[in-house]
């Protein structure tokens, strides 16, 4: 069997075998078959351990390397990815038991998000986790979740900066935010803490996500580790653990530039020997999603139909934006942008006619692909996705007009 990279510019990481998309060494025909329905996601797992090595590599081997499970949920990546990093990042009680369930050590998992209610902090102070906690009403409830289990709750203080991620797809730092407690109130806080006797951990600060640009990834990584060590010495003991969070996108778009490590690894190796001289005992943390798990990743949907309105093709499949709200462009998008498509069972064709590719929902919104220049395809062949690793299944309105929901594999 010849295996060969695909031609495709939009996607560097699967390969093709003659006119299949190989999908964890299957070629996509056969997996459809093994996964028994169509549409449905598949997430490559040597692909997740050739991004976590390649990133290990880069980096410098004292970084401590988190994942962040809102990127993807499912079980079994959630499994596979705590053998691969050092610790669990999760934002719902619902993410904490996938966590706790995937084997990863509770002393290793880390809850932040505002908002979160009462039995979930339980939940937490239960399972002996790292609670980030962001207003006076969470230490509140986590010192009396501790009192009332007769535990020490450990907790780390999420800081919204006076400064956020520029270049980010979301920034979530910066300003008035619902995130964490900002910055001049943080000492206050720590005070607090002290007084409540909880176990406090360290500093957690997530600025933004989706940047492509590694100088605006070096730079608030720099501001972040220099707020926390400031905030430091308000501390009720010495931080362990600087969580300085994430940002690293992936492209998704033509003309998007891959993002360059280099530069954020020289970064973060004169970032460790800052914290290693000011807080030997700290640890530098990063927690990645998207950058981990989004490009080994596809969608497929098999092509239920093909017509022409008024001179324009159209492949309507099974699958839509009720299963990859993101592909549709309606996540986020200010204007619609396709994601990569190829036809899997195709690879080897020609581009034909422009086409757009859509779902079967009611809605001119349902489009996975708008004026795509695709090989020409009929019924029964198979569109896939790519870039669809994170924030696909978990952040679609799968309920939407009450069409069965995708499967997901791991191969």
């Amino acid at each position: 069997m010849s295996i060969a990279k695909p031609v495709h510019a939009d996607q560097l990481h699967f390969a093709v075998d003659g006119a299949e998309l190989l999908v964890g060494g299957l070629p996509l025909g056969q997996l459809a078959e093994r996964v028994g329905s169509t549409p449905f996601y598949a997430y490559d797992r040597a692909l997740l351990d050739a991004r976590v090595a390649a990133l290990r590599a880069a980096l410098p081997v004292a970084l401590r390397l988190h994942y962040s499970v809102k990127a993807n949920p499912m079980p079994a990546v959630v499994r596979h990815m705590t053998g691969l990093v050092d610790g669990i990042d999760v934002a719902s009680g619902g993410e904490l038991r996938v966590a706790l369930d995937a084997g990863q050590a509770p002393a290793a998992i880390s809850f932040a998000g505002p908002g979160k209610s009462a039995a979930e902090l339980m939940q937490s102070v239960a399972a002996g986790i790292n609670i980030h906690v962001e207003s006076q009403r969470e230490i509140d409830v986590v010192a009396r979740c501790g009192d009332h289990l007769g535990l020490r709750p450990r907790v780390t203080v999420r800081i919204n900066p006076p400064f956020e991620l520029k270049a980010s797809g979301m920034r979530m730092g910066g300003g008035a935010k619902p995130f964490g407690i900002d910055s001049e109130q943080v000492p206050a806080h720590l005070a607090q803490i002290a007084a409540l006797g909880l176990d406090f951990h360290g500093f957690h600060i997530f600025s933004g996500s989706q940047s492509l640009k590694a100088d605006a990834i070096v730079e608030c990584q720099a501001r972040s580790v220099e707020l926390a060590l400031e905030l430091s010495q308000h501390a009720p003991s010495a931080p362990r653990l600087l969580n300085i969070g994430g940002g690293f996108g992936i492209p998704y778009f033509p003309g998007e530039a891959r993002l360059d490590l280099a530069p954020i690894a020289d970064g973060l190796h004169g970032l460790l020997a800052r914290v290693k001289d000011a807080l030997p005992q700290a640890a530098l943390a990063i927690e990645l999603g998207r950058y981990l798990v989004g490009e080994a990743g596809i969608y497929v949907a098999r092509i239920v139909d093909r017509k022409v309105s008024r001179g324009q093709t159209f492949l309507i499949t099974d699958g839509g934006m009720h299963h990859h709200l993101a592909a549709s462009g309606n996540l986020g998008q200010v204007i619609r942008k396709n994601y990569p498509l190829a036809i899997g069972n195709r690879m080897d064709a020609a581009p034909g006619v422009p086409v757009t590719v859509t779902g079967p929902l009611c809605t001119p919104l349902d489009i996975l692909g708008e004026n795509v220049a695709l090989p020409d395809a009929q019924e029964g062949d198979l569109v896939v996705v790519f870039q669809s690793g994170a924030y696909g299944l978990s952040a679609s309105p799968i309920g939407f007009l009450g069409h069965p929901a995708p499967r997901e594999v791991l191969v």
